[in-house]
């Protein structure tokens, strides 16, 4: 009942944050253990040849990669000019659209059942793409040049995400059938930690979201529906399974909007890093309803049931 829940505890979740901040953001050094328990269960939850069917296929991955690079920045440009959004927030909204994925992506995509093993792939490849493509990016719609901690950011992809999973599959590949218990209780504990962070990270952003008012909120919102629909919709248009189209989506449409906040702090202003910290709420919101919605459908009758494993048959 609680995974099935899982939007309407992260939205009241939300709102407890956002009234009371103090108490969870308290908690920010939690965020990443708590990421990395969710990483583990996932590890549980595949095997190395999901690995390997993935990078037999890198067309898949490098089609993700590149609508994300593609359609982010520009859809973040076109949606501040429609609004006529400030220019600082218009910078702040385009910096969060050059970024690459994030691991809360990949942690949606294990409660959406969609391809975890596709997920995590196309994470690291962006991230190692990131280093040329998103100040590149931000000069040619900006013209403002912007370095990018690219190493910094993969210790934390290794960190946060490929160890935890890494040691998690090998638990699963040694153990099987024997981790089925531990292994079926994972989803709830992913359900309780992704909201725990999702409150966490709305305590933290608590003024900034206060002070962003309603056109700043609709880009956000605008922005990340573009990245999950386009994902979603190329994918179908080239006949990718379910599975993989969910992960495309969810892939396009979540950034590193941390990344995006401290490129925006660091080198533009606090206004600019607005975008960014919205984003970090909104788009972890908008996953958490687009998971819920697949695990619904995946569990309607007459619909065939999505093995949860973490690639494609």
């Amino acid at each position: 009942m609680i995974a099935r829940l899982f939007p309407l505890w992260a939205i009241l979740f939300s709102i407890f944050a956002y009234f009371m901040p103090a108490p969870l953001a308290a908690l920010s050094d939690w965020i990443v253990p708590l990421l990395m328990v969710i990483m583990f269960g996932m590890g549980l939850t595949l095997t190395w040849e999901d690995f390997l069917r993935v990078f037999r296929a890198p067309g898949v991955i490098g089609l993700g990669v590149a609508l994300q690079y593609l359609v982010m920045p520009l859809a973040a440009l076109l949606v501040a000019k429609v609004l006529a959004l400030p220019t600082e927030v218009m910078v702040g909204l385009v910096i969060v659209g050059a970024c690459p994925g994030g691991t809360a992506s990949n942690v949606i995509c294990y409660l959406a059942r969609a391809d975890v093993a596709l997920s995590i792939a196309m994470t690291a490849v962006s991230t190692l793409v990131a280093v040329l493509a998103t100040p590149a990016l931000v000069w040619l719609y900006l013209g403002e040049t912007l370095p990018v901690p690219v190493a910094a950011m993969l210790v934390s992809l290794v960190k946060i995400v490929l160890l935890p999973v890494i040691g998690g599959t090998l638990i699963n590949s040694l153990l099987g059938k024997r981790l089925d218990r531990v292994r079926d209780a994972f989803p709830l504990i992913s359900v309780a930690a992704i909201v725990l962070v999702i409150g966490i990270i709305v305590a933290l952003n608590q003024s900034r979201i206060a002070s962003g008012g309603a056109l700043v909120m609709l880009a956000v919102v605008l922005h990340n529906g573009i990245g999950l629909a386009a994902g979603y919709g190329v994918a179908r248009l080239f006949r990718f399974d379910p599975r993989r189209a969910r992960t495309l989506a969810i892939e396009v449409g979540m950034q590193n909007s941390g990344l995006g906040v401290a490129l925006a702090v660091k080198h533009f202003t606090a206004m600019a890093a607005l975008p960014g910290a919205l984003f970090s709420v909104w788009h972890n919101l908008s996953g958490a309803v687009l998971a819920w919605y697949w695990r619904r459908r995946d569990e309607s009758p007459g619909v065939a049931r999505t093995p949860p494993r973490g690639s494609v048959k």
